[in-house]
């Protein structure tokens, strides 16, 4: 509702996962479990504005944050920083992806198969190119991406970071407003 009355045209896409210290499925169905002290909820949207998309996610912490959820979160962040400095005109998706997965590697004790850590946007909620391993495609000027990091830790628990960005030359230009360096908790003392 707050996309819509900061100006969005449409609300298509809104998805989220909560669960005891991180989420298992980041497109989870609802359900009639109200959140606890010590879930990590994640919202995912995907809103229009004048024919354009955005895609970006959050993370928040009901009550409390447990040590590992805290410790992700801060290497999902880090891992957004170095996709950031490194998202220049000329860069492969694929030297994009290893900027951020240098960064996971700390963490992701699951060997988890990620696919990609971000993709195109525009006038759909997911275009082309993918930031993945497997994909050449050269960054170039006024490239609208976003960056999506994600992780597996703990006992199945799976976690994502997203932002909106313009490449350019210089430092690329960020649409979404930067997630918090640290897991906000809601709720709680």
């Amino acid at each position: 509702m707050e996309c819509l009355a900061q100006g969005a045209d449409d609300v298509p896409y809104l998805a989220g996962g909560a669960d005891q210290g991180g989420y298992r499925d980041i497109i989870s169905p609802p359900s009639q479990r109200p959140l606890q002290s010590g879930d990590v909820l994640m919202l995912d949207t995907g809103a229009t504005f004048d024919g354009y998309f955005c895609d970006f996610d959050r993370n928040f912490a009901i009550e409390e944050v447990n040590d590992l959820s805290h410790r992700a979160y801060d290497i999902l962040w880090r891992a957004t920083e170095a996709g950031l400095a490194a998202a220049r005109p000329g860069i492969t998706c694929r030297e994009l992806f290893q900027a951020m997965q240098n960064v996971i590697s700390e963490i992701d004790d699951q060997g988890g198969e990620v696919g990609r850590y971000g993709h195109g946007l525009g006038m759909q909620l997911t275009e082309w190119p993918s930031h993945a391993a497997f994909d050449e495609t050269v960054l170039a000027e006024n490239m609208v991406i976003t960056l999506e990091p994600s992780l597996n830790y703990g006992n199945g628990q799976i976690m994502v970071h997203e932002e909106n960005l313009v490449v350019q030359n210089g430092a690329p230009r960020l649409l979404s407003v930067r997630a918090a360096p640290e897991l906000p908790v809601i709720g709680g003392s």
